[in-house]
């Protein structure tokens, strides 16, 4: 197995971990029009931590992988929803934040390597 898909397991399960960390600041940056923030905080976090485990392994990576790209597709509003209103973008400045939302294609590209 490629390095690679070490760091990538690394950064969906502490970023899942984060989840359940600090679960308030992920539920700061959801979108006002999806419902019940803390159970999907947790949710997604628990999936990201699902799929970075599952990349570790050869019988599930194929699933996780394309997992992760869904999951990277369903983040894009959450990512747009940070740029575009104040409160959401944790002030963090906006190249911060538009690098964050082109930084979903890479990543999406990235892990679509390895299917």
């Amino acid at each position: 197995m490629s390095w690679h898909l070490y760091i990538l397991s690394a950064i969906f399960i502490v970023a899942g971990a984060f989840h359940f960390i600090k679960p308030k600041a992920f539920m700061r940056v959801m979108p006002l029009y999806i419902p019940y923030h803390k159970s999907i905080v947790l949710l997604s976090g628990l999936a990201e931590i699902i799929v970075g485990v599952g990349v570790l392994f050869a019988q599930t990576r194929y699933y996780s992988l394309w997992c992760i790209i869904l999951m990277l597709i369903l983040f894009f509003p959450v990512h747009l929803h940070m740029l575009l209103h104040k409160k959401a973008g944790l002030k963090l400045p906006k190249w911060v934040l538009l690098f964050r939302l082109l930084l979903q294609f890479v990543l999406i590209y990235w892990v679509f390597t390895y299917l």
